[in-house]
């Protein structure tokens, strides 16, 4: 088995397809399709990025590709995390939720994903856009990296560490400081695809 140190020099990886990739994307179509197509694509519908938010809350502990495979079955269950339906979810709703094999039947974090939406819509409500909020950590500006290694790519920042504490402040939970630089990656705030993946070589691609 390959030592952390060596996997954590590994530069961008060659597909079957021929394509390099990021170190981290394994060859599975699901995870793929997420690497080529969203990974570092800047978000700025506010539906969206509650979505997004939660989903990464939801994987502490476990692996992206673990929460992706149950994206789906995640907007059924939350009602295409419409924030407004989540906010009223009641003790029945989250039993159901817990009866659920196609989520995470983690208790905190489905408890988590409802107090989020309420945090979500107090924000919204003062200032008319999550997508304002959200973006003001990095002053509205796409943050890019391109490191060779794996071990480069960052795991939180001074921005992921404002981020943190404020949304923590404001209620939010599953938020610490690598959830919330793992979403800035996600939605595009952070683009940090490695050296020579073929993703980084798209230009104003990922813009």
């Amino acid at each position: 088995m390959a030592s952390q140190r060596n996997l954590r020099r590994l530069g961008a990886q060659r597909h079957a397809d021929g394509k390099l990739r990021c170190a981290w994307c394994a060859a599975d179509p699901l995870y793929l399709a997420y690497h080529d197509t969203e990974w570092g694509v800047p978000v700025h519908a506010d539906d969206k990025l509650f979505e997004m938010l939660c989903l990464e809350g939801a994987q502490a502990g476990l692996s992206w590709l673990t929460i992706l495979r149950k994206r789906e079955t995640y907007r059924k269950a939350f009602d295409g995390f419409d924030a407004e339906k989540m906010a009223r979810y009641n003790a029945a709703k989250r039993r159901r939720l817990m009866l659920d094999p196609g989520i995470v039947r983690n208790r905190l974090k489905v408890d988590a994903f409802i107090t989020n939406a309420k945090a979500y819509l107090e924000i919204r409500a003062s200032r008319n856009s999550f997508n304002d909020y959200i973006w003001q950590f990095t002053g509205g500006e796409v943050l890019r990296r391109r490191p060779l290694y794996l071990g480069g790519i960052a795991q939180s920042t001074k921005h992921s560490d404002a981020m943190s504490k404020d949304l923590k402040q404001r209620g939010f939970r599953f938020v610490g400081s690598t959830i919330c630089h793992a979403f800035m990656q996600a939605v595009g705030i952070v683009n940090e695809h490695q050296r020579y993946c073929w993703v980084a070589g798209k230009g104003n691609r990922h813009e």
